[in-house]
């Protein structure tokens, strides 16, 4: 199935990796001056493919304002920014790059607790301020029997319990009411699963890893925050929204909870007025948990090559509305063994 006319449109530069790759596969590649829908808007026409980053939203007026569009292929794992319900009713195929980042999130994860245990960031805040004498408050605590509960079990939240409990040496708790039993049964030995509220008021640090919805929105807000012990660590490295900020601000600033680590915020980037970043109990990071050097890579390359299958009439991995193959324009497409 060759190309008559259009091309590969991605609204903010990829990896010189990547975009060789879909060049090298004979595809035209237009890039936008900058990812605002205004700029976007009219390229979109002969758009055939969009590789997505994050700085965009599809909505369903730079669907509509396609001709022919057949593939968004996002280089993250989450497909928050598309309007998913649109392309699908527009016959348009969104897959992501779910799972690539999984190993490198889940480091970054445990970094962030490591680091809230150790307290890193105050240490070296005080010896800068030559307050060498700190070492005599004991701040670190040690890591082994610090029970880590972890909310939503998927891929990065199973590498981060396997990195976590030669460390802690003592079960993780986790939730997550979607799971599979045979995943249950593969990590009972290290694993308990448990309500929410168990897990909240068990924990000695809770790490979140479910994407963002309508059901996640908010889950944890300030009667879940008061659950926690005082003594509590909240990590935050999947979408901001699932976290009501309002209220962890008030839980940090008033000691309901100890601290936080956070690589995602209510509004990216962070705001200058955000009380986040005059708070000391919290570590925060620019939602860089995946954005390693090896890691953009891979997952610019697997979104390219999704976008590749798809134009050489193979099905290709990880869709995100798996319904939109029903449709008439894709029941050519060849199936994966």
């Amino acid at each position: 199935m060759g190309l008559n006319k259009g091309y590969v449109l991605l609204p903010q530069p990829i990896e010189e990796e990547a975009r060789k790759m879909l060049e090298d596969a004979g595809l035209e590649v237009v890039v936008a001056p900058d990812p605002k829908p205004e700029t976007v808007a009219p390229l979109m026409k002969d758009a055939k493919a969009i590789v997505l980053r994050t700085g965009i939203y599809i909505d369903e007026a730079l669907i509509k304002a396609a001709d022919d569009l057949w593939t968004i292929s996002r280089t993250g794992g989450g497909v928050d920014n598309v309007d998913l319900k649109a392309a699908t009713a527009h016959g348009v195929i969104v897959t992501s790059s779910l799972g690539v980042n999984a190993s490198t999130v889940a480091e970054h994860t445990l970094s962030l607790i490591l680091a809230l245990f150790k307290q890193f960031f105050l240490l070296d805040r005080e010896v800068r301020k030559n307050n060498f004498k700190i070492r005599y408050k004991n701040y670190p605590q040690d890591v082994q029997g610090k029970r880590l509960g972890i909310i939503g079990f998927g891929q990065i939240g199973q590498i981060l319990a396997q990195y976590y409990y030669p460390l802690g040496q003592t079960k993780i708790l986790a939730y997550d009411p979607v799971l599979p039993d045979v995943v249950k049964t593969k990590f009972s030995a290290t694993v308990d699963f448990v309500s929410l509220d168990e897990l909240l008021k068990n924990a000695d640090v809770v790490s979140i890893h479910v994407p963002l919805n309508e059901h996640t929105r908010n889950m944890i807000a300030w009667e879940q925050l008061k659950m926690m012990k005082p003594s509590a660590y909240l990590v935050n490295v999947s979408r901001g929204g699932i976290v009501n900020e309002k209220d962890l601000i008030k839980a940090l600033k008033e000691g309901v909870i100890r601290g936080a680590g956070l690589d995602v915020f209510e509004k990216e980037p962070i705001e200058e007025d955000n009380p986040l970043l005059e708070l000391d109990n919290v570590i925060l990071t620019p939602h860089t948990a995946a954005l390693t050097d090896e890691c953009v890579v891979r997952m610019a390359t697997e979104a390219v090559k999704r976008v590749i299958d798809l134009f050489n009439g193979n099905e290709p991995e990880k869709i995100a509305n798996p319904e939109v193959l029903k449709l008439e324009k894709w029941q050519h497409l060849k199936k994966r063994a």
